[in-house]
């Protein structure tokens, strides 16, 4: 397991002041990165990690604000499925990504064995309640819209940790305040922005199973909507100052701060702050699944392609690799779409969704360099 630095305290790495952490990164990062570390720093190398994990927050809004100038946003019918072609596409990624996590939990043999019954025994109880509780089938509806959004701000808190980890650092130390910004980051701007309320409409569901006082979280929530606002913008700009304040305490007594984290946090946060916070194109949704999507099936192709390959039997060589990274893709998209245009069996796909959200609580680990 690495360990900081703690002795070094002349590092190039370390800012003089709060206001240098940014433009420090962005220079690092645009000059190839640090010296320490693989690839200098990235988990996969450079561009892999420009694309698919760094900057994708900030291509996926430049897309998503684009959309109503495209035939994108169209209509179409294929079969007697009618919807616009960027939610059949945003539909299908959301199913595909979901899915792929079979490819770390049941066909990777090593993780397997450690949680034999978490794969098996759990999943048929789930389920088992689902298909036999009305009430627990809602309960899981509005539960997932929350975790999702936990769930995501975890996806890049531990892209984060693991450019700690490659800059050197141990992975135990600011573990805490990269849980709460990450948080922050996500939840923040829907709570006090743009999109509360279609969150927590969800809430209305309840009343299909008499919880009116649960049903009636949408409008008590909206009435208290701009003290929300006021409350997520002064609590998470204090937190932000202390934050960077720890970091930079941290710096002078040798922790390596990343510029592949620093920009991955950046980007992401004024992903999060436009689409959720502001939504003035409509396509919040979009932007955040996709660049969220995008990122996980880069996660699972880096660290389960050996799976992937045996699973399709193909070899480790440039053909093999590219035949099964088509494969691996296509496939997911193509049941992601035949999900959403012929099934629509909403609740399979709350189904793996808990389950998504659930395994990659423990599947995925940088403290324990299991990832």
């Amino acid at each position: 397991m690495p360990h900081a630095n703690s002795q070094d305290d002349n590092l190039s790495a370390a800012p003089q002041n709060i206001t240098g952490i940014a433009g420090m990164a962005a220079e690092k990062l645009r000059s190839g990165g640090l010296s320490l570390g693989r690839e200098h720093g990235y988990i996969v190398n450079r561009n892999f990690d420009l694309w698919f994990f760094i900057l994708s927050p900030l291509w996926a809004l430049a897309i998503g604000v684009s959309l109503d100038w495209t035939p994108l946003s169209n209509d179409v019918t294929i079969w007697s499925y009618t919807d616009s072609i960027s939610d059949i596409f945003l539909a299908s990624l959301i199913t595909a990504h979901l899915a792929i996590t079979i490819f770390r939990t049941h066909l990777n043999p090593d993780i397997f064995r450690r949680f034999p019954l978490r794969f098996t025994l759990i999943p048929a109880l789930l389920m088992a309640a689902m298909l036999g509780s009305y009430k627990v089938l809602i309960c899981m509806s509005v539960l997932a819209t929350f975790w999702d959004v936990y769930h995501s701000g975890m996806q890049t808190f531990g892209l984060g940790r693991l450019y700690d980890m490659r800059a050197g650092n141990n992975p135990h130390r600011l573990r805490r305040l990269d849980i709460i910004l990450n948080t922050v980051l996500y939840a923040g701007p829907i709570v006090g922005g743009a999109t509360l309320m279609e969150h927590v409409e969800d809430f209305e569901k309840f009343e299909n199973v008499g919880a009116l006082f649960l049903s009636a979280v949408p409008a008590k929530v909206e009435g208290f909507s701009g003290i929300l606002t006021w409350i997520m913008l002064i609590g998470g700009g204090l937190f932000l100052i202390y934050y960077l304040f720890s970091y930079w305490r941290a710096a002078r007594e040798g922790f390596l701060v990343s510029p592949q984290k620093v920009v991955l946090l950046v980007s992401t946060g004024v992903c999060s702050l436009v689409a959720w916070g502001f939504n003035p194109y409509g396509e919040a949704f979009f932007i955040m699944n996709v660049f969220h999507a995008v990122q996980y099936f880069a996660i699972i192709w880096w660290a389960e392609r050996g799976t992937i390959l045996r699973v399709f039997h193909l070899g480790p060589d440039g053909w093999g690799k590219r035949t099964a990274l088509f494969i691996f893709i296509a496939t997911a998209m193509a049941y992601g779409a035949w999900d959403t245009i012929v099934s629509e069996t909403s609740a399979m796909v709350l189904f793996v969704a808990i389950l998504h959200f659930w395994y990659d609580g423990f599947i995925w680990s940088v403290r324990r360099n299991d990832v």
